[in-house]
């Protein structure tokens, strides 16, 4: 089984994992500087690409930072491709290449 952290920076191409990291920095310098509470809420949906061994994850990270007198709120959803391995391991790419080709010609032949 992969780490979370693994699969988190292959989201987006990284740029998933780098929009987490501002958004918590951004809510933890708000909280220090006006003494109230912030969220960050990171949401992960799968949902299968078509009859294949691929789901589509649209991840979102949400974030509530502190102000003088409110908050502002952010919410940005891109969403990855993903293929699903032997025990639901989740990888950018198929795990052997192989099986790319192998997955079209099992269809036609059902």
């Amino acid at each position: 089984m992969r780490e979370v952290s693994e699969i988190l920076n292959e989201l987006d191409a990284g740029v998933f994992a780098s929009k987490v990291s501002r958004a918590m920095a951004d809510t933890a310098l708000a909280v220090t500087e006006h003494g109230r509470e912030g969220k960050v809420v990171i949401e992960l949906k799968l949902k299968r690409i078509s009859e294949s061994n691929q789901v589509a994850i649209a991840h979102t990270v949400k974030y509530d930072r502190p102000t003088m007198r409110g908050k502002v709120t952010e919410q940005d959803t891109t969403e990855t491709p993903m293929h699903v391995g032997p025990r639901g391991r989740l990888t950018m790419f198929p795990e052997n290449q192989i099986d790319a080709f192998n997955q079209k010609e099992d269809a036609n032949n059902d």
